[in-house]
Order: C-alpha cells, then structure tokens, then sequence
C-alpha cells in the first residue's frame, strides 16, 4: 500500500472521527445517550475505498473518489439534497438570477431518469412541447442512466443559439418522442396578467421570485386601472408553477389574507423553525379568487395554494399537485462548493403537511380539450324574432336585441372554452360565486 494511499484512509477516519465527535457531543449536549462509532462501516468504507484503488480498471484520484462518496452520502437521503461542487454552485447561482441560457424547465431526477416538473412560460422548452410528468432518457447521444441531475443541467444549458435533442418518455405514448430545442437566454418573468370579461381578472405566476409578491400588487393595481373599478374577482393560474422562494410565497398569500398563520416549517435545529403570519388588508377587499393547480404546481405554489384554501379565501380548481412539501437550506463550505440539505418540512395553516400528498382542489378538474360545436337552426330563432312577437312591457325590441349582441360578445364563452377548458370553467365559477355574494 502506498505512502499516499495510508494517508488518505488516515484522513478520510480523521475526517469520520471529526464529524463523530462532533455529533456525539451534540447528543451529550441534549443529555441523550451517546451512540459508538460505526466502527463496522467505516472497515467497510476502507476496505472498499482500498479495493478500487488497487483493483479498478482505471487509475482513480482520491479526490474523485470522495467526491462520489459525499454525493452518494447526500443523494441517498432525499431527492433533493445533493452536492454541489464550485462550478455547479456557480451554476446554480446563475440559474436563480433570473436570467441564463438554457431551454427553460424545472427539472428533477425520477427512476434515474430527468423529470420534467414544469416547463416554464413562453420559454423554448414551452414553446417546443414539453410538458410537466415527460421523462427525459437521452440528452443529444448521451444517456441520461448514470448521470446526476446536476451533469444533466449542465448539459442542458448551454451558448444560446445552439440546439439540443431531447428524447422523452410520456405517459400514454407508445413510444419515445424527440424534441429539438434551440437554447436561449431564459429570461423568467413571474407575472403575467390580463382582463377576461369586464370586471373578472387573470393572473399567472410562472415561479416565485423575491420580487413576485411587489410585481403581483402591481399587476393587480393595473388590472384594477384596466377595469375603471374594483375587480369583481380574479383566477390565481399556479398551473405548472414549480415552486421557488419560500418568504415570496407567504408575502403573496398574505396580500389576500386579513389575518391568521399562512406557513409554518418544522425541522430538527432552531433555525429551521418558522411562522408566518398575515399582516391586515385585502388587496382585493374579499372579491372571490378561484386558484388553479395542477400535477406541476409544486412547492411554493402549493404553499399559497394550501394557505387560501384552509383560509377559505379562495377556491382551488385543477388536479392534484405535485407534492412537495420539504425546505432546502443551500450552505457554502470552505471549498467553494455547496451542500443543498433538507432542513424542514413546510405545512398549511390547519397544520397539513403537503409532503408526498399534494394538495387535493375543492373541485377536480382535469384538463380537456373541447371544441365548438356548431349552432343549430332551432336554438339560433328567439321569441324576438318571430314575426307579430307580443312586445315585452319592460324593455324594447332594441334593448332586447342589444341584450343578445352583448352575449355573444362575451369572451368568456367559446373562444375561451375551446383555448382553456380549466380557465373557462373557473372564470364561469367566479361569476357565479358574485352572484351569490350579491344576494
């Protein structure tokens, strides 16, 4: 055995040793029972770490060796935490500034294969034809199998300009289907917002960033501006929204909430422990909201999703989302790199934990497509236009005629229908639910 081989076991034990001690005087700390060291497992670790060095085809670098052993360390924990070597800290640090090149999708690792999560707005992976559950098995020539998510990005990203192949595996296709997307800068716009009819407003949030909650005020405010008047009610679209900073999700629950608790997040160390709690006012002075979710919506968008539900300030339409209901703290270390750790689970203000369950809608609604079928000559001929009709004592031939002219200019009929079902119906929901709070 060589000199340098001795004394890399000797420190990677050190290292071991350390990181025991240090646990153990935790525990003594917290007056519980002090447990032994593994003494088996880090044999085995040795005896294992000397059999690749002397037997493995190739000449491996300790370095390398320990890298792979601190990934596989943290990936067999959950799947999201994960080690981020400096050049993927770097990576991911231009990844949240909110503008890169890339193909603009939120991605996870399934069955180790790149899982779609949610393609993000009027970016090339969206305007391509991803969608959120697709399965990604090879990027170009090379296989997905085998590499980390943080390899897989890296390859994803790239000079904008530049294309990529994608070859996805979706769920009722008999066979694999390929993607060509140019790379472009992903420039992430959170908010979005139009009129649907008079007085009923849109909003979509494709992430959450810091300063979503600022951006939504305002567009609300516009919408309001638009309309001449207060709104009468407005869709929240968290549809294939996956997720982000978790204080920009309370700060936009609470622009809707008078009062109460909106998110809380539990964890083993006191840094962990958080609660947030509404600040009075209600941008929308108790106007009805309708919120639609759907298997893409994850994280921070479940945290709103979770708070206006259990608030009972809104309606969540769509289907169940995705699940996600743990916090990542991102810590440095001295290397330059980066450990992304699990440190808490979140939960809704009645106490839910969203982890592995979702959040279920008041109304499930699955995604459709409908098209407009064609009037028949029956239901197009109304009283009005027979011939010698008995006048109405309250309204004249014009008002009435006016009365249909405006019904079918309504856009929240059959254009609306036929581009999103989902929309549709939960703009149909909020007209109704006016309706109810007049009388």
């Amino acid at each position: 055995m060589s000199k340098q081989f001795k004394t890399t076991l000797v420190l990677v034990f050190g290292v071991f040793l350390g990181i025991s001690a240090s646990l153990t005087g935790n525990v003594l700390a917290n007056k519980e029972e002090a447990k032994g060291l593994p003494l088996d497992q880090l044999r085995n670790f040795s005896d294992i770490f000397s059999r690749i060095k002397s037997d493995y085809v190739e000449d491996v670098e300790d370095e390398v060796l320990l890298e792979h052993a601190i990934r596989g360390m943290l990936s067999g924990l959950d799947p999201h935490s994960t080690y981020l070597s400096p050049d993927e800290y770097n990576e991911l640090r231009i990844g949240t500034s909110g503008e890169f090149g890339g193909l603009g999708i939120q991605v996870g690792m399934e069955d180790g294969f790149v899982k779609v999560i949610s393609p993000i707005d009027d970016t090339p992976a969206f305007k391509a034809g991803l969608k959120s559950g697709d399965l990604i098995i090879r990027l170009d020539d090379k296989t997905v199998k085998g590499l980390t998510l943080n390899e897989a990005v890296k390859i994803m990203r790239g000079k904008p300009g530049t294309d990529i192949e994608l070859t996805v595996v979706r769920e009722g296709k008999d066979k694999p289907l390929k993607f060509v997307v140019t790379r472009d800068i992903i420039k992430v716009k959170s908010v979005k917002n139009r009129m649907l009819d008079p007085g009923y407003g849109y909003i979509r949030i494709s992430n959450f960033q810091s300063r979503t909650a600022p951006q939504l005020l305002q567009a609300i405010n516009d919408l309001k501006e638009e309309n001449k008047a207060s709104l009468k009610g407005l869709v929240l679209d968290l549809r294939n929204n996956p997720g982000g900073v978790l204080n920009a999700a309370a700060e936009v629950s609470d622009l809707f909430i008078d009062k109460g608790k909106l998110v809380y997040t539990e964890g083993r160390i006191d840094n962990s422990h958080y609660e947030y709690n509404a600040k009075p006012g209600d941008i929308l002075d108790g106007a009805p909201v309708v919120v639609l979710i759907n298997g893409g919506s994850a994280s921070a968008s479940e945290i709103v999703a979770g708070a206006l539900q259990d608030h009972k300030r809104a309606v969540v339409m769509g289907s169940k989302s995705f699940g996600k209901g743990s916090v990542q703290t991102i810590q440095e270390l001295r290397s330059g790199g980066a450990v992304k750790i699990t440190t808490a689970r979140y939960f809704t203000p009645n106490g839910r934990s969203i982890q592995g369950a979702g959040i279920t809608p008041d109304i499930v609604l699955d995604k459709y497509t409908v098209t407009s079928a064609e009037e028949d000559s029956y239901s197009s001929i109304k009283e009005s236009d027979l011939s010698n009709h008995i006048s109405n004592p309250t309204m004249s031939d014009e008002d009435i005629k006016k009365s249909d002219n405006d019904t079918k200019k309504s856009k929240g009929d059959k254009i609306l229908a036929t581009e999103d079902y989902q929309l549709h119906e939960a703009l149909l929901l909020l007209k109704g639910l006016t309706i109810l709070n007049k009388s």
